[in-house]
């Protein structure tokens, strides 16, 4: 919204694909924003069981398809738990950080998924890939809203911190680090369902 405001308040022809991209943006928000609303409203009540090893599954197979020339490895338990929550929760959590992992990517992705050491509630996922990574300093700056630290690559910025405010409205973590393929490592905690009776 300040970007058009500022544009308008120069009095002069605005660039249509500004405003396109602004509203694109404004939209994105918006339906964030909603969809947090939903999260609150749904914790305490009824209890969600998503089936991991499904869904990792076909994001999996997804991106495969969307991009042929990397590697997308995926590592799971003998008996993966069940996350707490929504499905299309996961898929959003997880899809976007594959489709970070594709675009940044040289040539190899990989997704693991084991049971947080010590904590029989949560669960533990790590997206690890080959690409140039994220220096320590700026991996902060790069889990807030709308922030792009490289202006080349299409996007809104807004993937990640969108991860991360999902992610934490179910009382989970994100963090980012250096994957030993040279990359980036996104590992995430989330809560695991309880053992069904």
């Amino acid at each position: 919204f300040s970007v058009l405001k500022k544009e308008a308040d120069r009095g002069e022809p605005v660039d249509p694909r500004l405003v396109a991209d602004q509203a694109d943006a404004m939209k994105a928000q918006v339906e964030h924003y909603l969809h947090r609303a939903r999260i609150a409203a749904q914790t305490g009540g009824t209890a969600f069981r998503t089936d991991i090893a499904e869904t990792l599954g076909r994001l999996v197979k997804v991106m495969r398809k969307l991009n042929p020339d990397k590697s997308i490895a995926l590592e799971l338990p003998a008996a993966p738990p069940a996350f707490a929550g929504e499905k299309e929760d996961f898929e959003e959590i997880c899809g976007n950080l594959l489709e970070n992992a594709c675009k940044w990517a040289d040539e190899r992705i990989r997704v693991g998924l084991t049971n947080t050491p010590g904590d029989d509630r949560s669960f533990t996922i790590s997206v690890d890939d080959d690409g140039p990574g994220i220096a320590a300093a700026q991996r902060t700056q790069a889990l807030r809203r709308g922030q792009r630290l490289d202006e080349t690559k299409p996007g809104t910025g807004l993937g990640l911190s969108i991860v991360v405010e999902t992610v934490e409205a179910y009382k989970g973590h994100v963090s980012l680090g250096e994957s030993e393929m040279g990359g980036l490592r996104v590992t995430l905690i989330l809560p695991r369902a309880r053992t069904a009776p």
